[in-house]
């Protein structure tokens, strides 16, 4: 069977044709481009959405915050919260949101450990030394706040972290981690809307 047109064929698509021939170049250009181009518009996007989150939560946490120091917010501490887990969930509905609230007789006791008798001068609490318990828990703590809202003129570090899940699957493709938390704090100091009751430590000997 002869093919006469083959040999032709093959003439015009010489090296030199080939070469010259730039059809579908875009298309491999692109295909090379774009998993960079992909990578770099989704991860703006997922820093643009913990910048939002955050946003959000700042704005929600100082509110209740400030309602929380009026005589008012000692019956209204649920209610302030959910407000706040609803604002949260408006724009991050799976997040899981938690809340913390931790009270204090002044401004310098926030974050301070409970005094105890360094008897071994080692400079840390070991569990066979007295110490004085100010929050009433029986226990040592590295950090003297009690539990809680507090009362008049007590000082109040309330904290809400926000925990969810990235839209994007890279941060897991890169071995981070795949839930976004964000904690946010603000320290406020109740209104003078009655005595300040006074705080006793009680000397505890294991």
């Amino acid at each position: 069977m002869q093919v006469p047109a083959l040999p032709r064929f093959l003439r015009r698509i010489g090296r030199r044709h080939v070469l010259r021939d730039t059809r579908g170049v875009s298309a491999v250009e692109f295909g090379m481009t774009a998993p960079i181009l992909f990578l770099a518009v989704f991860g703006t996007l997922q820093v643009a959405q913990g910048f939002y989150v955050r946003t959000v939560l700042t704005g929600a946490v100082n509110a209740a915050a400030r309602k929380s120091s009026l005589q008012s917010g000692q019956t209204s501490t649920t209610t302030l919260d959910t407000l706040v887990s609803q604002m949260i969930k408006y724009v991050m509905p799976t997040a899981n949101v938690t809340f913390t609230r931790r009270n204090y007789a002044e401004f310098t006791a926030v974050g301070t450990p409970e005094d105890f008798t360094d008897t071994n001068n080692n400079g840390k609490y070991d569990p066979t030394e007295c110490f004085v318990d100010m929050n009433g828990n029986n226990t040592w703590d590295d950090d003297m706040g009690k539990s809680g809202l507090g009362g008049a003129n007590d000082v109040v570090v309330y904290t809400v972290t926000v925990s969810y899940q990235q839209w994007f699957g890279f941060a897991k493709m890169f071995g981070l981690p795949e839930y976004q938390t964000i904690p946010q704090t603000t320290i406020l100091k109740n209104q003078p809307f009655a005595t300040q009751s006074t705080r006793t430590g009680v000397s505890v000997c294991p």
